[in-house]
């Protein structure tokens, strides 16, 4: 599908909707009742980026008149949150919500589908993807699995985790074990830490029992839910490895070319609503929240700029390893960061000055 095209139906919105049904078909009426699953990576519980999946679904199933319905189910009431692509592309589930760096063991290049260290965010990750190459690329990639993908949500930056001791040197890095999953661990564990991959519902317990040292999620709305602050008091930032992740949905490439035209436009609309609101609620939730989590005595620390310094060496030293010994990798990374460093040039010129001098102020 070509980027101008998917650009087009998704912005028609809740119009677009009702004027393919009718242009399809006459009436909605001759069109088939579909009822499908959709398996999430996210618990219930954290209702923005869960909620991205009810808000597809939800808008789906308005789009079409009630024709085509999308159930939602949370992780592992199904399959558990690090399985959905492999779901997908089996046809367990017609469609699943996931974080494409999860799969980063079976290619590294998942990763660019969500986030990459010291990358984009939100918004250059979408230009990336809706006026670049990102969507061409990540569907050329994704066929190899039977699999069509659609941008489904993005965080923002996130923060860098909740640790039971401060970061103060490089040093501190060596021997943590550090909940953090795909690019992220890689990186990290050049310089001696030991990643190791908890889903969401169950880092409290792992920090609670001392099985991790230290764990990140997405930010102050989520991690106020799960309760990390409760048994982890120093809340460090940023995530580097995560400037705009990026969330995903997937249908199978068969099921999705037996969907009616008309469906198909309504799949592209509510993926495209469903990632707008994300980012608005995270936005939105996340000022309040970090201020609550103050409110508890929490310590909230930068990385030191050395310690920066040292993962960005080594998140160099892993792009040039993986790219080596990769080909799929290296044709995404070379379009990928000729982007990044381009949108880096132009940020820094207006959005980084005015953020810089107007955000540090506060106006009556």
């Amino acid at each position: 599908m070509e980027r101008r095209s998917f650009l087009k139906k998704a912005a028609a919105g809740s119009a677009l909707g009702a004027a393919s049904l009718s242009a399809e078909a006459g009436s909605a009426e001759a069109l088939p009742t579909l009822n499908w699953r959709l398996a999430s990576s996210f618990p219930k519980n954290l209702d923005t980026i869960y909620g991205g999946a009810e808000t597809f679904c939800n808008r789906v199933k308005e789009l079409t008149n009630g024709k085509f319905n999308i159930r939602p189910y949370a992780a592992n009431e199904i399959v558990p949150f690090n399985a959905i692509l492999d779901a997908v592309k089996d046809g367990t589930v017609e469609v699943g919500h996931t974080a494409a760096y999860y799969y980063y063991g079976k290619d590294a290049s998942f990763a660019f589908d969500c986030a990459v260290p010291f990358g984009m965010t939100s918004r250059q990750q979408a230009a990336w993807m809706l006026q670049g190459n990102g969507m061409k690329l990540m569907r050329e990639f994704y066929a190899d699995y039977n699999i069509v993908n659609f941008i489904g949500g993005n965080t923002g930056t996130q923060m860098g985790g909740w640790f039971r001791k401060e970061i103060k040197t490089v040093d501190d890095l060596k021997g943590l074990k550090f909940r953090v999953g795909g690019f992220a661990g890689k990186v990290l564990s050049r310089l001696g830490t030991i990643p190791v991959q908890v889903a969401g519902g169950e880092i409290y317990t792992s920090l609670e029992k001392g099985t991790i040292d230290a764990a990140e999620w997405v930010g102050p709305y989520d991690d106020e839910k799960l309760g990390f602050h409760r048994v982890a008091k120093v809340y460090h930032y940023p995530g580097w490895w995560e400037g705009g992740a990026q969330l995903s949905f997937y249908i199978g490439k068969k099921e999705w070319a037996k969907l009616p035209k008309a469906y198909q436009a309504a799949v592209e609309a509510a993926s495209m609503e469903a990632h707008i609101q994300m980012q608005a609620k995270y936005d939105a939730k996340n000022p309040s929240a970090l201020a609550r989590l103050m409110a508890e005595k929490i310590e909230l620390k930068p990385f030191p700029t050395p310690v920066l310094e040292a993962c960005f060496k080594a998140a160099q030293e892993t792009f040039t390893e993986e790219a080596a010994k990769n080909p799929k990798f290296k044709k995404i990374y070379d379009d990928w960061v000729a982007f990044r460093n381009n949108q880096g040039q132009w940020f820094n010129v207006a959005e980084q000055s005015f953020a810089r001098f107007s955000m540090g102020r506060k106006l009556k």
